[in-house]
C-alpha cells in the first residue's frame, strides 16, 4: 500500500537467494509431478518428512524467488478469489436458502470483515518493507496471534451485545473461524512475499478461498443449513492454514530468530496508525449496513450487498491501475524538479477513476440489473436508480482510497486518521436518521452522503497540504 524502503545495493546474507540448491531439482524434476493428486502426495510428503527431520524451518527451500510475471498473475489469482468470495456466497445463499438467510449471511460476513482489520492490525505492508529484518518473523508471527485472538473475542462480544440467537451466532462464530484463518495466514503470506516469492502467497490465498468456497456450497446443497455452511468453511480455511499456508511459509523461507517483547510492542506502535485508519475508514463504509439491521429485515442486506458489488469492483480495478505507480509517484515528489508534474499525475489517475465509474454505471444499466435478477433470484429493476447512485458511491470509496495512499507520500498520514474520526462522528447519525426515515433508499443515500462528506474533506486536506509546502 505505501511505498517500500529503497533496496541496499548489495543482498544480505539472510535473504531469499534467486535460486536454492533444491530449486535448480526441483525445476529438473518439474514434469515428474504434474497431476493434482502427485503433487498433493509430493506436498504431503515433503511437510511430513520435514517435520519428523527437524522441523519445518530447518530444510531447504525448493522455490524459486524473483518470478516476477509468476508473482504478478499468481497475486491477480488470489486477490481475485478473494475479492469474489463475498459475492459469490451471497450468490448461493439467495439460490439455496432465500433472500432472507443470504441478507442474514451477509450481515454476519460484514462483521467479519469489518473484524478482519483487526486481525490484520495493518501489519502487511510494514512486514514486507522490511527488508532488513528490524522485526523477526517470530515477532510477527506473535503480534499477528494477539490480535486474532482479539479479533475473536471481540467478535463474541458484539455478538452478545446485539443479542443475536440461532442461527445467527452459529453464522458468526463460522466467519470469525473462517477469518482468523484468513488473518493468521496474511502474516505467512506477508512472509513469502518479504522473501520475493509472492506467487507462493497468491496460490495459498486463492486455495483457502476457492476450498472454503466449495466446501460451503455443498455443504448447503446438502443441509441448507447456513450455520453448518459456515462452519464448513472455518473449518477448511483452518485446515489450509495448517496443512498449507504454514508449512509453505516455513519452508521456503530462513529460520527467523527468536523473538522478543520489544519487537513485539514495536510493532503495534508503528502500525497503530495504518490501522486506526484503515478500521476508521471500512467502519465508515460498514455503517448503513449496522443502520439496516437495527430497523430493517435482513433482506435488506442482500440487496444493499448485491448493488454495492459493482461499486466494489471499481475500486479494485482502479487499485490494480494505481498501485504499481506509488513507488513512481514517490520517486517524483522526492525529486523537487519533478514535484510540478505530481499534481497532474493526480489529476490524471482520478479522471480515470470516473471513467471507470462512467463504463461501470452503463454496464449496470445495460447488463448489471438483469444479471442480478438471474444470479440472486430477485427481480432488481426497482432498484435500477439506486444502483446507478451505489456505482457513484463506488468511484467516490475509489478516490478515496488513492488520496488516502497520496496524502501517505506527502507523509500526512495523521491528518488522515483526524478527518476519518470527523467523517464517523458525521455519518453516524447521518445514516441512521436516513435508514429510520427511508429504509433501502436511506441506507443507499446515506453511504453516498457520508463517503462524499470524506472525500471532499481528503481535497480540502491534499489541497491544503501542497499550498503549505509549496510556500515551505
Amino acid at each position: 500500500m505505501f511505498g517500500r524502503k529503497p533496496q541496499p545495493t548489495e543482498v544480505p546474507k539472510h535473504r531469499t537467494p534467486r535460486y536454492s540448491d533444491r530449486a535448480i531439482e526441483a525445476d529438473q524434476d518439474k514434469g515428474a509431478s504434474g497431476t493434482f493428486t502427485s503433487l498433493v502426495g509430493h506436498w504431503w510428503d515433503r511437510v511430513i518428512s520435514s517435520i519428523f527431520s527437524g522441523g519445518l524451518a530447518q530444510q531447504s527451500s525448493q522455490y524459486l524467488a524473483h518470478q516476477t510475471k509468476r508473482d504478478y498473475l499468481a497475486n491477480i489469482v488470489g486477490q481475485s478469489s478473494w475479492g469474489a468470495l463475498f459475492p459469490l456466497l451471497t450468490v448461493v445463499c439467495s439460490q439455496l436458502v432465500g433472500v432472507e438467510q443470504a441478507g442474514l449471511f451477509s450481515m454476519a460476513f460484514v462483521v467479519g470483515m469489518l473484524l478482519l482489520f483487526v486481525a490484520q492490525y495493518g501489519v502487511r505492508t510494514f512486514q514486507v518493507s522490511d527488508l532488513d529484518e528490524m522485526q523477526s518473523f517470530s515477532d510477527y508471527q506473535a503480534q499477528r496471534l494477539v490480535t486474532c485472538i482479539g479479533m475473536v473475542l471481540a467478535g463474541l462480544t458484539w455478538c452478545f451485545l446485539r443479542g443475536y440467537s440461532e442461527p445467527m451466532f452459529s453464522i458468526c462464530t463460522g466467519i470469525f473461524a473462517f477469518r482468523f484463518a484468513d488473518g493468521m495466514a496474511d502474516v505467512y503470506e506477508g512472509r513469502l512475499q518479504q522473501k520475493d516469492k509472492l506467487y507462493l502467497a497468491g496460490i495459498s490465498q486463492a486455495l483457502r478461498c476457492i476450498l472454503g468456497f466449495l466446501t460451503f456450497s455443498i455443504v448447503l446443497l446438502i443441509t441448507r443449513s447456513l450455520a453448518w455452511a459456515t462452519w464448513a468453511m472455518g473449518l477448511t480455511a483452518l485446515l489450509t492454514l495448517v496443512a498449507v499456508t504454514i508449512p509453505l511459509a516455513l519452508l521456503e523461507t530462513e529460520k527467523s530468530t527468536p523473538l522478543t517483547l520489544r519487537g513485539i510492542k514495536r510493532i503495534f506502535v508503528q502500525c497503530w496508525p495504518l490501522f486506526l485508519g484503515l478500521f476508521l475508514y471500512n467502519l465508515i463504509d460498514s455503517i448503513p449496513k449496522f443502520a439496516m439491521e437495527s430497523s430493517l429485515s435482513y433482506d435488506n442486506q442482500l440487496y444493499f450487498n448485491a448493488l454495492y458489488f459493482p461499486a466494489h469492483m471499481i475500486l479494485m480495478l482502479s487499485i490494480l491501475i494505481y498501485r504499481p505507480q506509488l513507488v513512481r509517484l514517490a520517486n517524483i515528489w522526492e525529486n523537487p524538479d519533478s514535484r510540478h508534474r505530481f499534481g497532474l499525475v493526480v489529476l490524471a489517475m482520478l479522471g480515470v477513476i470516473i471513467l471507470i465509474t462512467a463504463a461501470t454505471v452503463l454496464f449496470v444499466d445495460s447488463i448489471g440489473i438483469p444479471l442480478n435478477t438471474f444470479l440472486y433470484g430477485v427481480d432488481f429493476e426497482s432498484y435500477r436508480g439506486l444502483a446507478r447512485v451505489m456505482v457513484i458511491t463506488g468511484g467516490i470509496c475509489a478516490g478515496i482510497d488513492y488520496l488516502y495512499q497520496i496524502i501517505t507520500i506527502l507523509r500526512a498520514q495523521k491528518s488522515v486518521t483526524r478527518i476519518y474520526l470527523i467523517s464517523v462522528i458525521i455519518a453516524v447519525p447521518v445514516v441512521f436518521m436516513m435508514v429510520s426515515f427511508d429504509g433501502l433508499n436511506g441506507a443507499v443515500i446515506g453511504s453516498f452522503t457520508s463517503m462524499s462528506i470524506l472525500f471532499l474533506l481528503l481535497i480540502s486536506d491534499y489541497i491544503s497540504l501542497r499550498h503549505r509546502q509549496r510556500h515551505e
